[in-house]
């Protein structure tokens, strides 16, 4: 089951430029909490100053203009004043909403990935068998929800290394590089020996003394997918640098091809072999490999080399976790609360887990096409109600407009996404006990999918607004 990010660095207004103020030492915190489209920045007396939006329709990362020196402080002013007139707030509603979905259109792929190979995984494990598929449930809150916990890594690159090449310090970048793919390595080694010794312990722990039947199944899906855990985490750290260095179609195309791996080997290990959820874990494991050696290979493309790590020193290990303590502490509340729903939910029966399993990847997998809202949300409002040209009414707009492109997308999700598991659950199962606890709820299931969209981006709204009023 292909491991999903929560957090991906977030989407830029094209029509916007940046002013900001930094020491020339220190780094630039990037977003804190996930998708927030601005940055707050650190100098070493710890005062964060305010930063506006910045330009670009790549994934990650600013683009400074240095225009002044004064007193060790650079002044980045706008450029292109005539494009003003074009920001998103001047349009009108329709306009508006064009804009908005020309701006997230292109940042999709990079969400659906990881959620269309889980759903893939659930519908071939589904296919052999219902105590397998249950046993995905534990097996992926060990394998995939863990992950998150390392999440603070891709916001601490992306943060650094755009940072240091607004400055033009390639020899800066390296280093850093280095020292973040040391960490990563580091924790990925960690979670290696942590699920080789004591794997077994925690699923059993987990699932109670009345599901101990899934534990073997869970069991040999999670060593197999532990191999790649140094590989998972180096390649997240790869992917952000990419993503600081203006470049998303580089990650892109990793995951398109480790995506491609992982389905073609589910069907041939699984639907042709019949190795099961055994099958899948090889195969998510050998795809999240190659996804993480592709994503070094495309950073020593661009000059870099991402083979050498440096051990970090304790300013180094000072600055990553002052970046991204928050995203970590967002990140392990989300991985607790998930988690609590599987434990709930595995100690309900293995048919209730089973079918909790497919629902909530098909959950994923639909809920995943708001996050763009979201995003666009967090990019746009900072400038209009903190930035030089703070307009309230223009927010409001923009704010209307999310709105209701999200009550139209949450319609149709809820629509689409609840026909699926309705009117198709032999896509994923042959067990009808399995398709009774699914259709039990399916009226919730359709509810949760049509508000989503919609409440995804009075979340960027509020995220955006939060964020900049503790700068």
């Amino acid at each position: 089951m292909q491991a999903t990010p929560l957090f991906y660095p977030p989407l830029r207004n094209p029509n916007l430029k940046s002013l900001s103020f930094y020491h020339s030492s220190t780094f630039s915190t990037r977003p804190p909490l996930p998708h927030l489209g601005f940055s707050r920045l650190l100098s070493k007396d710890h005062r964060f100053i305010k930063n506006c939006i910045v330009s670009s329709q790549e994934l990650s990362h600013f683009d400074t203009e240095i225009t002044a020196q004064n007193g060790g402080f650079s002044l980045c002013d706008r450029v292109n004043e005539g494009e003003d007139d074009k920001k998103l707030g001047t349009q009108n509603l329709w306009s508006q909403i064009k804009e908005i979905m020309k701006f997230t259109g292109p940042a999709t792929g990079l969400w659906i990935c990881g959620p269309l190979m889980s759903l893939i995984d659930t519908a071939v494990i589904g296919q052999g068998s219902s105590i397998e598929l249950a046993a995905l449930g534990p097996g992926t809150v060990l394998c995939d929800y863990m992950s998150y916990v390392f999440m603070f890594l891709s916001v601490a690159t992306s943060n650094m290394v755009a940072t240091s090449l607004a400055r033009e310090d390639k020899k800066e970048v390296q280093h850093q590089i280095s020292v973040l793919l040391f960490v990563g390595l580091a924790g990925g080694l960690f979670m290696l020996f942590f699920t080789k010794f004591f794997g077994s312990w925690a699923l059993t722990a987990f699932t109670g003394p009345n599901n101990v039947h899934i534990v073997p199944a869970a069991n040999t899906y999670v060593q197999i997918r532990g191999l790649a855990w140094p590989a998972v985490i180096v390649g997240w750290v790869a992917q952000s640098a990419s993503l600081g260095m203006k470049d998303s179609w580089g990650p892109l195309k990793a995951l398109a091809i480790a995506s491609a791996i992982n389905g073609v080997g589910d069907i041939v290990l699984c639907s042709f072999l019949g190795y099961g959820i055994a099958g899948a874990a090889w195969a998510t494991m050998v795809s999240q490999v190659v996804a993480g050696y592709m994503m070094i290979d495309s950073l020593n493309k661009k000059g870099f080399n991402a083979f050498a790590i440096s051990v970090p020193s304790l300013d180094d290990l000072r600055t990553i976790f002052t970046i991204s303590a928050p995203v970590f502490i967002t990140m392990m509340a989300k991985v607790a609360f998930y988690a609590l729903i599987i434990y709930f939910a595995t100690n309900m029966g293995t048919y209730t887990v089973a079918a909790h399993q497919v629902m909530i990847q098909t959950y994923w997998m639909w809920t995943v096409w708001g996050e763009p809202l979201s995003q666009t949300a967090q990019s746009f409002m900072p400038e209009l109600l903190y930035g030089i040209n703070r307009n309230l009414s223009k927010a409001r707009m923009l704010l209307k407009s999310l709105i209701i492109i999200g009550a139209i997308l949450g319609l149709i999700l809820g629509i689409v996404g609840t026909a699926v598991p309705w009117l198709f659950p032999n896509i994923f199962t042959a067990d009808q006990k399995v398709i009774d606890e699914m259709h039990k709820v399916l009226a919730p299931y359709f509810i949760s999918l049509a508000v989503t969209p919609a409440a995804l981006s009075l979340e960027g709204t509020l995220l955006g607004m939060i964020l900049n009023s503790l700068a």
